[in-house]
């Protein structure tokens, strides 16, 4: 199953804030917010949401297309995902822009206010699927995440056009969008993700009902944090996927990315979408537990030994002859 992720690829600039936001704000002056954090530290990561897809992916040993537009300033960052198994052959290289700068602050409550910077990542609008899927032989799904919107609305009118499955991830996106565009985003996805505050969101700027937006859509995936997952379909009862118990919590970013690439590997596979949820649950603790969201490394056997753990040996018999990862 070839599946190529298009979307963000970005440098992360991560900083930790030793108090809590909320303890800052002034309900009665919410209207003229003037506010500095002084944070404690600073780290610059790999990031970008199709980019921490396609690392997760390539983690389980699945490659993956990456399909977004960058700076000059990529070769580094290039060489890195080709070394953890990403295809980056189709990813634009701007004459005129850098590559797009993610800007996120951390709270001890694990809170975040982030400012995300476009850069080359605004020409990813011009990017045609076609020659994407004629060199590597056809697609078999492709993931619209989060980056410029004209571009996400551009890939799935494309997919409709062509036939191709699509998979709409509108994700931070959807405050920026209006409702006609996230309407062409979503109408006929194989899968839709989003977290459980996107979900509302999501129903409100389409004004479609819960039960409408499930009969536009193949499978609905609302990721809830530290409860799991939710995977529903039109005309089924839902299934709950529970999270899997993290050791330590260091870093949320990119963890609903992390869930992404666990997902989309395990459907690569031919597993069934519960099998798909633990795995996803599973690498999503992983990126919990690291510095930034391609700082994770796995192991084949601690994966086995962890997922056979949370979730039971049968499940890690269903991942156990697909699993590649780079390390032992």
């Amino acid at each position: 199953m070839r599946i190529a992720v298009t979307g963000s690829i970005a440098t992360d600039h991560l900083m930790t804030f030793p108090g809590k936001f909320t303890d800052q704000l002034i309900p009665d002056q919410l209207d003229r917010v003037s506010l500095s954090f002084l944070v404690d530290e600073l780290e610059i990561r790999r990031g970008g949401i199709a980019a921490n897809i396609c690392f997760g992916m390539g983690s389980l040993g699945k490659e993956s297309v990456l399909v977004g537009s960058v700076g000059s300033d990529f070769a580094d960052y290039r060489s890195w995902l080709d070394r953890h198994g990403v295809d980056t052959a189709s990813v634009h290289v701007s004459d005129l822009h850098h590559t797009a700068r993610f800007l996120c602050t951390t709270d001890q409550d694990q809170n975040q206010i982030a400012t995300f910077y476009a850069g080359a990542m605004s020409e990813a609008r011009s990017i045609e699927l076609r020659p994407v899927a004629d060199r590597v032989g056809g697609l078999d799904l492709v993931v619209v995440s989060p980056n410029d919107p004209e571009a996400m609305v551009r890939h799935t009118d494309e997919c409709r056009s062509r036939g191709i499955p699509f998979a709409a991830d509108p994700s931070q996106q959807l405050a920026r969008m209006e409702g006609p565009e996230v309407r062409r985003l979503i109408d006929g996805a194989a899968y839709l993700f989003t977290n459980e505050y996107e979900k509302a969101l999501c129903e409100e700027k389409t004004g479609w009902s819960e039960d409408e937006i499930l009969s536009r859509v193949g499978v609905r995936v609302t990721t809830l944090s530290a409860k799991g997952v939710t995977i529903d379909r039109a005309g089924e009862e839902g299934m709950h996927v529970p999270a899997a118990p993290v050791a330590k919590v260091v870093d949320p970013t990119g963890v609903g990315d992390a869930f992404r690439a666990g997902f989309l590997s395990a459907l690569a596979w031919g597993l069934p979408l519960e099998r798909a949820a633990q795995v996803g649950n599973l690498i999503a603790a992983y990126a919990l537990e690291s510095a930034g969201p391609q700082e994770y490394a796995l192991g084949k056997q601690a994966f086995l030994a962890r997922m056979t753990e949370v979730y039971g040996p049968e499940a890690a018999a269903a991942a156990a002859p697909h699993l590649s990862c780079p390390n032992p």
